[in-house]
């Protein structure tokens, strides 16, 4: 007696099931093992965690989206509940509250890079400014600094007016920026005679503002800059590996080619 040919045909089918089983599950583990995380870092940050961001990628497949703003803005989404893997700042101060409110995973918490304050000017600007002494000349009318409630670049600012006796003879004529960028894009555009930026910010501006002056470490505290895991994090591992690779030497090698120093 002749075999049904769909007797026959069954154990192919079978056969092409158990086959092709292991490649379903392994496409199935390959996309499950794939993360994605959240990174809010101060917009100071932006250039240097995007390229270290690609690196991060093609090295883990894993994907990265970055929110950059103000520190202390970026705090107060995550206080908010906002849902972030990594938190990169500006300043210890925002950190700091972070950890007070056991937001962050305080074993993962390290400093990782370091900046400086400068003076920049329109590079149109008629009147020589050689110090920060020279922003008490009568055509130096508008100073663009940080938001000292938000900026952490402000605060810096704030401090360091202050110890060089600045800040009652300029406070009337400060024009205070949601994010050290806005201040930078206020010079460019000669909105204002004078900004304090950081260091690393000189070279955004594409010489249309240019360096006036340096400040002195001696007058404000270091400007570190703390990462952290977030305690809530659902891709606890997967942030991890993006904090390692920051404080890497390739992650340090990125962040001395957008001007940021060593931690100290």
């Amino acid at each position: 007696m002749k075999e049904h040919p769909r007797r026959r045909a069954l154990p192919l089918q079978l056969a092409l099931l158990i086959g092709l089983s292991p490649l379903q599950n392994s496409t199935r583990e390959t996309k499950a093992q794939t993360r994605q995380i959240v990174v809010s870092a101060a917009i100071s940050l932006k250039e240097a965690f995007n390229e270290i961001g690609r690196l991060y990628q093609d090295r883990t497949g894993n994907k990265v989206v970055f929110s950059f703003g103000a520190s202390g803005e970026l705090e107060k989404q995550i206080e908010a509940g906002a849902p972030v893997d990594v938190f990169a700042s500006a300043g210890e101060k925002e950190m700091d509250q972070l950890q007070a409110m056991r937001l962050i995973d305080q074993t993962t918490r390290t400093d990782f890079a370091r900046n400086t304050l400068v003076l920049v000017v329109p590079a149109s600007f008629k009147a020589p400014i050689h110090s920060f002494a020279g922003l008490g000349q009568p055509s130096v009318k508008r100073i663009a600094i940080g938001n000292p409630k938000t900026v952490p670049a402000g605060q810096y600012s704030q401090e360091l007016l202050r110890n060089i006796h600045l800040w009652s003879k300029v406070k009337s004529r400060l024009v205070l920026a949601e994010n050290v960028r806005q201040v930078l894009d206020y010079v460019v555009r000669e909105e204002v005679e004078a900004g304090i930026v950081y260091a690393t910010d000189v070279q955004m501006a594409q010489g249309k503002a240019v360096l006036a002056a340096r400040a002195s470490d001696q007058d404000y505290s270091p400007i570190l800059y703390p990462i952290a895991v977030m305690k809530d994090s659902t891709n606890t591992q997967a942030a991890k590996e993006f904090v390692d690779l920051v404080r890497s030497t390739d992650g340090i090698q990125v962040l001395e080619k957008y001007g940021f120093l060593a931690a100290k």
